[in-house]
C-alpha cells in the first residue's frame, strides 16, 4: 500500500535522506521547507512533490493542513525534521533583549515547526500513523551553551504526551536524536577539524554519522516491525552521548 509520508525540513540534509529513503520504498513524498527554489530540486530528485511553507507560522501550517487534505485526505507518516540553529553565526548574546531573540528565535525553528504542523494534522493521521521527530544529541548533553539544546530536549515530554493521546488509535510516536552528521547544512563550515575530530572520537564507532544513518532508523520506525515501539527516543549518534 502506498503511503503519505510527509517530512518538513525535506530539502537537504536529514530530510532530503529521509524522503529519498521513503520515496526508494514506493511511498507518496511530500516535502516541506521554507525555501522554495531549494525543496523543489530535492522534490524532483527523490521523486515528491514540493510544498513551501514555514512551519512556525500558524497560518502557512493551516494553509498545508488544508492541502494535504485535498489531495491525500490522509497522513500515514509525519517526519518533524525541520529545525536549525539559530545561534550559529550570531554575535554572542549583549544584555536580555539579545538573549529573548536568540531563545525565541531558536523556539521558533525547532519546537513551533514541530509542534503545529503535528497539532494542525491530529485529525488527518490514519489509523497506524507514524509520528517521527528529530532531536539531537543537545537535549541531553547540551550545545554548549545557548538554547539550541534546551529547544530539542522540550520535544521529549511532547513525544510521551502525543505516544500516551494517539496510542489507542495505532499511532506511534517516537524521536530520534542523532550526533554529529556529515553532509548537512548544520555542521557544514561550523566545526574546525579540531573540534570535528574531538567529536568523532567520542563516539563508539570512531566515525561521524550521515544523513542515510538516520533516514534508515527513522524509516524502521515508520515500519510495520516498529508497530509496538513509541515513546522512545532514539539515539543516532555511534555512541557519542555516553563520551565528552
Amino acid at each position: 500500500m502506498t503511503r503519505t509520508v510527509v517530512v518538513s525540513g525535506g530539502g537537504t540534509g536529514i530530510g532530503k535522506a529521509v524522503a529519498a529513503r521513503f520515496a526508494s520504498g514506493g511511498d507518496r513524498v511530500v516535502v516541506i521547507g521554507r525555501r522554495s527554489g531549494v525543496l523543489e530540486r530535492a522534490a524532483e530528485e527523490v521523486g515528491g512533490t514540493a510544498l513551501p511553507a514555514d512551519l512556525g507560522d500558524p497560518a502557512d501550517v493551516e494553509r498545508v493542513r488544508a492541502e494535504l487534505a485535498d489531495r491525500f485526505g490522509t497522513v500515514d507518516v509525519l517526519v518533524n525534521n525541520a529545525g536549525g540553529n539559530v545561534e550559529i553565526g550570531d554575535a554572542a548574546a549583549d544584555g536580555p533583549k539579545d538573549t529573548a531573540r536568540r531563545w525565541t528565535g531558536n523556539f521558533h525553528a525547532n519546537v513551533l515547526t514541530s509542534v503545529l504542523p503535528t497539532e494542525a494534522l491530529r485529525e488527518l493521521f490514519a489509523p497506524s500513523a507514524r509520528i517521527v521527530f528529530v532531536s539531537s544529541i543537545a537535549a541531553y548533553r547540551g550545545s554548549g551553551g545557548g538554547s539550541y539544546g534546551p529547544m530539542k530536549a522540550a520535544l521529549h515530554p511532547y513525544v510521551y504526551d502525543l505516544a500516551a493521546a494517539l496510542g489507542p488509535r495505532g499511532i506511534t510516536v517516537n524521536a530520534v536524536a542523532p550526533g554529529l552528521i556529515d553532509d548537512t547544512e548544520f555542521f557544514g563550515g561550523a566545526l574546525d577539524g579540531e573540534r570535528r575530530a574531538a567529536l568523532v572520537a567520542q563516539t563508539s564507532t570512531g566515525r561521524a554519522g550521515t544523513p542515510d544513518d538516520v533516514a534508515e532508523t527513522v524509516h524502521w520506525l515508520a515500519s510495520p516491525g516498529a508497530r509496538h515501539v513509541t515513546a522512545q527516543i532514539v539515539q543516532v549518534n555511534g555512541g557519542a552521548e555516553n563520551g565528552r
